[in-house]
């Protein structure tokens, strides 16, 4: 093994064309040998780059629709020889075997053929096999051999080579195989995912997961943590998928709360009129839904202006010049919205820090997903929380059935709810929550923190009493006792909605029949740890 090795024959094998031309000019001026196949050897040739054909240097022709072109020992001898072992070099010569300094490959697109829709036969016509076991075979061999399997490291390649006479150093070769095998897994990720999913196998026996990375963040959930963000390749709309307009780079805690509240903003569809959601570390702090998105922003701050300060605002409609200028009145970290008009973002051009994120659309709320979080020595894995209901589905369990209007508050409340970490209560009045309690290992505190807050609200608004009196109120899970439920109508709460399913539901039953509520059972819960 050496530092500096030369590059005298490469072989170029592209699935994506992008900078094969200029690669190809470029290292053919520097007398490379350029071996090729198929769409690649012709899209050189047209160029007017003399490429000779892997099918001459194996004997063979491409057989078998292509399945079978590389899959040949001058091929993968040339990749594996150790240059420096006197055996190696003697059976190359002893077999005709020339050396392959560098290889070029990117893989059949099977990835982008999965999320396009197409049928079993053409995914599987679209799994690379001769791909994969040359990057392999080079990347073992990084000692001799430069493997690049990512267009972007066509430039840093022709930089080495034009530093080191036309070679590169180890530390450049083992860092080009360390990519190479990052892409191989990924890749081979991306097969066992999906032919899982083709047999409905929602726990098969070794699971992987790949990603590509986005970006490296200044720091994780505190300075002393490192942190980067990577993405899956999905095409949902969101955080990961969005353009950023404007403001510094986005950090851990903003990614993770502008995922938070763009996915409650997308529980309400745009069609059914605006919606804001504010979150604040990961919780919501306002959500509402109005005639127009700046009274929908309105409602929403005025449901805790002092948590949303510094916090995530996510729209579900394009942002307009109006809300713009009512968002800019304080310190907003985010906002996120599916477009943005001129007179917004002239408007925001002003706050150089907000960072604003346009995306292609709302996320939809019950597409199937999976969920991973890490617990020491391994993961857990579920399937997204897509549940859904509607007011057929409810049952309602007491004396008075709710009222139209609290039965729309009560559904709004619920979207909410799902949002919110547990134990988690919201109250909701006329389209807008009006008191959030979240995280609280007691559900009666929640039930409290959230009346709390909506009297603080009520001070601070100059209102004769907290938008709690008359308001619905939703539990992410069941009430084991009457005592949240009490509490809650303490608060003003007029009707309740919940999973049900305690032990003593009959009790709480009980006790909202005696306190004239309504109250409506999910048969779903919507625990959120």
């Amino acid at each position: 093994m050496t530092d500096i090795a030369p590059i005298r024959r490469a072989l170029l094998s592209v699935s994506d064309k992008t900078g094969l031309i200029e690669l190809g000019r470029a290292l053919a001026g520097r007398g490379v040998e350029l071996l090729s196949t198929g769409g690649s050897a012709k899209a050189l040739r047209d160029a007017g780059l003399t490429v000779r054909d892997v099918a001459d240097v194996t004997g063979f022709p491409e057989m078998m629709d292509g399945r079978v072109k590389t899959l040949h020992p001058a091929v993968h001898g040339g990749l594996l020889a150790l240059r420096d072992n006197d055996a190696h070099v003697k059976a190359m010569d002893e077999h005709g075997i020339g050396a392959i300094d560098l290889l070029v490959v990117n893989l059949y697109p099977f990835e982008s053929t999965v999320a396009g829709g197409a049928d079993y036969d053409t995914c599987i016509e679209n799994i690379d096999i001769g791909g994969p076991a040359m990057i392999r075979a080079a990347a073992k061999n990084h000692g001799f051999v430069n493997v690049v399997v990512d267009t972007e490291d066509y430039a840093p390649l022709l930089e080495q080579m034009e530093a080191n006479d036309g070679g590169t150093t180890l530390a450049f070769r083992q860092k080009l195989a360390m990519t190479a095998y990052s892409r191989t897994a990924a890749y081979d990720s991306a097969v066992s995912t999906w032919m899982a999913a083709q047999q409905s196998d929602s726990a098969p026996r070794r699971r992987t997961v790949a990603g590509s990375l986005a970006q490296v963040l200044r720091y994780g959930e505190n300075p002393h943590q490192s942190a980067s963000f990577y993405l899956d390749g999905s095409a949902r709309p969101g955080v990961a998928t969005a353009q950023q307009l404007q403001g510094k780079e986005l950090s851990y805690n903003n990614i993770n709360d502008t995922d938070a509240a763009f996915e409650l903003a997308s529980e309400f569809a745009p069609d059914d009129g605006p919606a804001c959601a504010i979150i604040k570390h990961a919780n919501p702090c306002g959500v509402a839904r109005a005639a127009t998105l700046k009274e929908a922003y309105a409602r929403a701050f005025d449901c805790d202006r002092t948590s949303a300060f510094g916090g995530i605002i996510a729209l579900n409609q394009p942002l307009d010049g109006a809300t713009a200028e009512e968002i800019a009145q304080i310190f907003t970290e985010v906002v996120i919205a599916p477009g943005a008009d001129e007179d917004a973002r002239r408007i925001f051009e002003a706050k150089k820090n907000l960072r604003l994120l346009i995306t292609e659309g709302m996320a939809d709320p019950r597409e199937a997903a999976q969920t991973i979080r890490q617990v020491s020595g391994g993961y857990l894995m579920q399937d997204k929380d897509n549940g859904h209901i509607t007011a057929d589905d409810l049952k309602v369990v007491t004396k008075r059935q709710p009222t139209d209007a609290e039965m729309a508050d009560m559904l709004f409340a619920w979207k909410v709810a799902k949002h919110v970490k547990s134990n988690a209560i919201v109250y909701v009045k006329d389209g807008a929550t009006v008191g959030v309690g979240a995280g609280q290992m007691s559900r009666v505190d929640s039930c409290r923190i959230a009346a709390r807050k909506s009297q603080d609200m009520a001070e601070a608004l100059g209102l004769s009493a907290p938008l709690t009196q008359g308001s619905v109120v939703a539990s992410d899970a069941f009430f084991p006792f009457a005592d949240g439920l009490l509490t809650a109508a303490e608060a003003g709460a007029t009707a309740v909605i919940h999973p049900g399913g305690s032990m003593r539901d009959d009790k709480v039953i009980e006790a909202a029949d005696e306190a004239g509520l309504a109250m409506v059972l999910t048969g779903m819960r919507h625990f959120r740890h």
